[in-house]
């Protein structure tokens, strides 16, 4: 049987990486992971206990496709909490998990064929959704002495829309007010669609991240319960559209989604107002970038770009090696931790990137950095 050209996508490295990570855990082998962007920390309790009660309570069954109206509400209130964002509630899509959203959004606004311009490094699926549904992914390297955020300059003539993320993956770097005013206006002024993946706010180490919605209505965002609330299991996202945008949405969504999971909308629901739980895990996460900040330049990883939020570090390793998916198995293999190779973030200069992620408990860090210092010692 024959299968489809768009069916013919790169795998997520990661999730590869994790495999082998699995095989030698199976094997006996303790396995510090520093390969995935997961918290180490479940669900918020008010969380799991809202979802018990609703489950004694009767049956779960599907809700409307845009979601819990109780739930839409109350993600507008939180743009209004941290944001400053008065948000009409009924502009609020949820998702399952953010992939549901990119799948809206890219099938929403673009044409098979779509030229959609994308941060290098980013998240790697950006480009595989894209072309699973035909669309034309458009790779812009970013710079070093930018943070690896695009700046306008960067941007390529003939683009239908463009991605921003920030907090990025793998970069964990952010765009500030200024920086961001300055994409959005030059995607207006291009006619460019312009979607704001901003899964990471919350997780921020000194100043919070400027949501693309206090500057503008005409954008998409794109944001999900997997990363600051601790969820990434149970699969729900949401996006926020133009007015004008959401009865597009609604009819996809009904028809390739359904709805999202019941019960993962009562439990983000109650999420939103565990607020002393999420803030000490982000305290985690903040010691955690400390240690990184300080074991990896001691280790021999030194080329880095400090990150402004999410939970990783990306360092250039290219004066170590040109195949970082090699150098992540020896990692993997001589020193028991698994670390992303950057080649699943920047085809064309990943060969000589990796990334660390440090969302997990600060002891393992810290056994993590002490293998990472003595294999770097070894290998010389």
């Amino acid at each position: 049987m024959r299968t489809s050209s768009r069916s013919e996508v790169d795998p997520f490295i990661v999730m590869d990486v994790m495999e082998a990570a699995r095989a030698a855990e199976e094997a006996g082998r303790h396995i510090i992971h520093m390969e995935v962007g997961q918290p180490g920390t479940p669900a918020p309790e008010g969380a799991r206990r809202a979802l018990q009660e609703a489950m004694a309570a009767g049956p779960l069954g599907y809700t409307v496709a845009l979601g819990l109206p109780e739930l839409r509400a109350r993600i507008a209130r939180h743009y209004g909490e941290w944001h400053g964002v008065d948000l009409d509630p009924a502009r609020v899509v949820m998702t399952p998990g953010s992939s549901g959203a990119f799948i809206l959004g890219f099938t929403a606004l673009f044409d098979s064929g779509a030229r959609v311009g994308l941060g290098d490094p980013g998240y790697p699926s950006y480009r595989q959704i894209l072309s699973a549904l035909g669309m034309q992914p458009v790779g812009i390297q970013t710079a070093a002495e930018n943070r690896y955020q695009p700046v306008p300059g960067d941007l390529p003539e003939g683009l239908d829309g463009l991605m921003l993320a920030s907090p990025g993956n793998p970069t964990g770097t952010m765009l500030d007010r200024d920086a961001l005013s300055a994409m959005i206006e030059a995607a207006r002024e291009r006619d460019i669609s312009l979607i704001s993946d901003e899964i990471y706010h919350g997780l921020h180490y000194d100043s919070p991240a400027v949501s693309a919605l206090e500057l503008t209505d005409e954008v998409y965002v794109i944001n999900s319960f997997s990363k600051y609330y601790s969820m990434t299991g149970w699969r729900i996202g949401w996006m926020v559209v133009p007015e004008d945008h959401v009865r597009v949405i609604e009819r996809l969504a009904q028809n390739l989604f359904i709805c999202p999971p019941h019960a993962s909308q009562i439990a983000a629901l109650a999420a939103m107002d565990c607020e002393d739980e999420l803030e000490a895990n982000r305290a985690v996460y903040a010691a955690n970038r400390a240690l990184m900040l300080d074991g990896l330049p001691k280790a021999g990883f030194d080329r880095i770009a400090p990150p402004d939020g999410a939970f990783y570090v990306y360092a250039d390793v290219s004066h170590l090696t040109d195949d970082s998916r090699a150098f992540a198995a020896e990692i993997l293999d001589k020193a028991g931790v698994a670390v992303t190779p950057g080649l699943d973030f920047d085809p064309v200069r990943g060969g000589g990137t990796l990334r660390f992620s440090y969302a997990r408990a600060t002891a393992d860090i810290e056994e993590g950095l002490a293998r990472l210092a003595t294999f770097m010692a070894a290998r010389g």
